[in-house]
């Protein structure tokens, strides 16, 4: 695991507008471990960030036959990591690849980096990463859902991980490498 000395922990809002805007495009990176501690990440391009229950939660959305399902149902917790510019590469390589596959972390050289609040760890080198402790999870009810919600064509429905948001932590410099300043 690589060194966590560069980073401060934050407000959970201090980068909530670039949050947003990667989730969009080109996608978080989820990580997670399971009970066997191997640590897997995944592109997420769904989520939800703010407060629910009186907690700051961050929401991520994982379909049951991804591997990174498998591990949440497993863990404790997971980190939401925000991928430097230079990661746009490993981003679409975790979102298109399987854990179950192949070890995605090594195959896009990325480096995990211990948590300071949970056990899932983050990727060293991300300007930003939100430390989450599941809290609750929720299937995606297809009997509830709005008829113009098309994205269930095979019925793969989404389960629903709320992540107290324990740390924020940023890079030093985040905000530059984030196009902030």
């Amino acid at each position: 695991m690589a060194d966590a000395m560069n980073y401060e922990t934050v407000v959970y809002t201090s980068y909530l507008k670039e949050t947003l805007e990667l989730l969009d495009d080109p996608g978080l990176l989820l990580v997670s471990a399971g009970a066997g501690g191997k640590p897997n990440a995944m592109t997420i391009g769904w989520g939800a960030v703010g407060p629910i229950w009186g907690k700051n939660i961050f929401a991520v959305l994982v379909r049951p036959s991804r591997h990174t399902c498998t591990l949440l149902n497993e863990s404790d917790s997971f980190t939401v990591c925000l991928p430097a510019p230079d990661m746009r590469a490993a981003v679409e390589f975790c979102g298109e690849y399987s854990g179950r596959d192949s070890d995605k972390l090594a195959a896009c050289n990325l480096r995990t980096i211990l948590s300071t609040k949970v056990s899932a760890p983050g990727i060293a080198g991300c300007p930003v990463i939100y430390e989450c402790r599941i809290v609750h999870r929720n299937e995606v009810n297809p009997a509830t859902l709005a008829r113009d919600i098309t994205a269930y064509p095979r019925g793969d429905y989404h389960r629903i991980y709320f992540g107290e948001i324990m740390a924020v932590r940023a890079l030093a410099g985040a905000a530059a490498i984030l196009g902030r300043v």
